[in-house]
């Protein structure tokens, strides 16, 4: 994760929330990843939506995979409880602490590689089993620890760091979490702070599992063969005495537009990011809308955002399983070891 710290000092003119908490007090280390990169933007809707809901920080269980963002959980609320699971079974333990202890406000943190790929059956299974849950999938559409391989979510057509064109089409996490009954799906981008954070604040207070799949550009591999001042050019024609990589300081990519209304970003790499706001009207209890609609924005060359569908109805996993209310170390020891004559008949059910 991270080993820089942040300064301690606060001014005394920072605001402070209803648990006496400064919005600084739920930072966590320096960030490591490149300049510009929109997971950090994310950490900062993170802060910000936590804060705002005066969340106290040591209620609160972040988890995350393997992959760039996976760090992302050591750059916020320092005091809560963390878990950096193995590549693609975060799910797993998410459930586990969600059936320990539902008390625990859980975030879990992933990417396009780690919930789509070798994570794909266990992200699928969180769903269906609604895991009281927020799931942030930051989306950069490339492995960015493994210089930029094409994931599961990149578009057809688009180009590696070595310019080969992706021909294979993606899978949208959207359209997954929506046909496997998700209870909330959004989707938004990193640059566009002001929706993300009420996104973010209405999964966080969601009963069960709130996905949200969110546009983080990754500032790293959009260098492609044929410019001056790649990584390739470079090598080629530097004089190297210290083998190292640098990373060009790039401005996040930020944005504000109405609901209802569509607007082009514009990437690092000078491709064009059509985002569409749903309407102040759109209803997001509509399941079967809330597909049809993302597909007609994909036929539109639009990416939809906001809250796409949500269902407040059914029952979460511990209320499914009758999991005992509190967590499990709030038990005496009478109830959690009944002793050997309750474990046989415990034992016979399943005979």
């Amino acid at each position: 994760m991270s080993y820089l710290t942040k300064p301690k000092p606060h001014h005394p003119s920072l605001k402070k929330n209803a648990v006496g908490l400064t919005r600084r007090d739920y930072e966590g280390g320096m960030s490591t990843l490149c300049a510009g990169c929109g997971h950090d933007s994310i950490t900062a809707a993170i802060v910000q939506a936590f804060w705002e809901l005066d969340i106290p920080p040591h209620t609160v269980g972040k988890l995350s995979g393997i992959g760039c963002s996976s760090k992302t959980p050591a750059y916020f609320l320092k005091e809560a409880h963390g878990f950096n699971s193995v590549h693609g079974r975060m799910p797993s333990i998410a459930t586990g602490a969600n059936a320990a202890n539902p008390d625990l406000t859980l975030i879990g943190v992933s990417g396009d590689g780690d919930s789509l790929s070798i994570g794909f059956g266990q992200l699928s299974h969180a769903i269906r089993r609604n895991v009281n849950l927020l799931y942030l999938l930051e989306n950069n559409g490339v492995y960015g620890l493994t210089k930029g391989q094409f994931s599961a979510s990149a578009d057809v057509g688009s180009t590696s760091k070595r310019g080969e064109a992706n021909l294979m089409k993606p899978i949208d996490p959207v359209l997954i979490a929506l046909t496997l009954g998700a209870t909330f799906v959004a989707r938004s981008f990193s640059g566009d702070k002001e929706q993300l954070v009420e996104l973010i604040e209405a999964g966080l207070t969601h009963k069960g599992f709130a996905f949200i799949d969110i546009i983080s550009p990754c500032v790293t591999f959009n260098d492609h063969e044929g410019s001056t001042k790649s990584y390739a050019y470079t090598r080629k024609h530097q004089v190297e005495v210290v083998q190292a990589d640098f990373v060009p300081l790039r401005h996040e990519i930020t944005t504000e537009y109405e609901p209802g209304a569509v607007k082009e970003v514009v990437m690092h790499d000078h491709s064009v990011l059509r985002l569409h706001k749903v309407d102040a009207n759109y209803d997001p209890t509509d399941r079967d809308r809330a597909y049809a609609m993302v597909r007609e924005r994909q036929e539109a060359n639009e990416v939809a955002t906001g809250l796409l569908y949500v269902s407040t109805g059914l029952p979460d996993m511990t209320e499914q399983n009758g999991v005992v209310p509190g967590p499990l170390h709030s038990l005496p020891f009478e109830q959690l070891c009944p002793g050997s004559e309750e474990l046989e008949k415990l034992q016979a059910r399943f005979r």
